[in-house]
């Protein structure tokens, strides 16, 4: 999800222990709290979350909780290693927003959005490449979040040397290492910006950063830059993710209005970008 969506996916190794987890878990009995909606989230980690109720993660959960007709509250925690265990497995709260489909450390409902991970350039740049193997990047500087998918097309055309590496997991109530590294693109310590699409298109949107962004190329079948995001749930609740997928459908509208709202980036279900949703597409040189 701040870099939550790659954090997650770089926890995939741990799936065989999720799955012996899960399976113990199933013995139990749904133990979701009836009389209120407990969020599990992070604390400072726009666009999705934070304490102030700004993200957009923050917004769906008020109309989940109005649909159920259930007072909201969040449980928070830095999306740091121990998240889950620390919040959903431990009961302190019974739904994390956003989620990979399929994530082992958790269940997860149907999809509400499908992105991928992007191209940003400045404006200005000239730059109209959406593929790693553009000869027109090569002599240029990268901006790179350790340990996200763009990495592999980095190391694959010998671009790494070129690159400057951001933090993958950190405490986000003191750094944002994806802001950062538009910052950096904006002010020409860099010249390519490899980012997860909703943290781009949200702040190329709402602070106007002179950028623009284009969803990267896979070069073939092992390169996984789109991904379903679904919400998760405990895997033994089955009753309850079906209550917040009945949800979800009744405020499908509602929900996409908010992705557009925060400048969220979109793909299709063939993986072709949905129109008007890439960021900075209206940007002039």
């Amino acid at each position: 999800m701040a870099l939550k969506t790659a954090f997650r996916l770089a926890l995939a190794a741990l799936a065989p222990l999720a799955l012996i987890t899960t399976q113990a878990a199933a013995q139990t009995a749904e133990l979701v709290s009836r009389t209120e909606l407990r969020i599990c989230a992070d604390p400072n980690d726009l666009p999705y979350s934070n304490q102030k109720g700004e993200g957009f993660e923050n917004k769906i959960a008020t109309l989940i909780g109005q649909d159920l007709k259930l007072p909201v509250s969040f449980v928070w925690f830095p999306q740091v290693m121990g998240f889950v265990r620390n919040t959903l497995r431990a009961r302190q709260c019974d739904l994390v927003m956003g989620t990979v489909a399929g994530d082992p450390l958790m269940d997860n409902t149907s999809a509400y959005y499908h992105s991928g991970y992007m191209i940003v350039t400045r404006a200005d740049s000239g730059i109209g490449a959406t593929s790693l193997a553009d000869p027109a990047l090569a002599d240029k500087r990268f901006g790179i979040v350790a340990a996200t998918p763009p990495t592999d097309l980095l190391l694959r055309h010998n671009l790494m040397a070129h690159a400057t590496s951001y933090a993958l997991a950190v405490d986000t109530r003191y750094e944002s290492p994806a802001r950062a590294m538009l910052q950096d693109l904006a002010d020409r310590k860099i010249d390519v910006a490899l980012l997860w699409g909703p943290i781009a298109g949200f702040y190329i949107k709402h602070e106007k950063l002179p950028l623009k962004a284009a969803f990267l190329d896979p070069e073939g079948d092992s390169d996984r830059l789109d991904f379903r995001i679904a919400m998760g749930v405990r895997a033994n609740e089955p009753e309850w993710r079906r209550t917040v997928d009945q949800a979800l459908r009744r405020h499908r509208a509602e929900v996409d209005a908010l992705l557009a709202d925060y400048g969220i980036p979109l793909l299709d279900e063939q993986n072709k970008p949905i129109p008007g949703t890439l960021p900075g597409a209206g940007a002039k040189p």
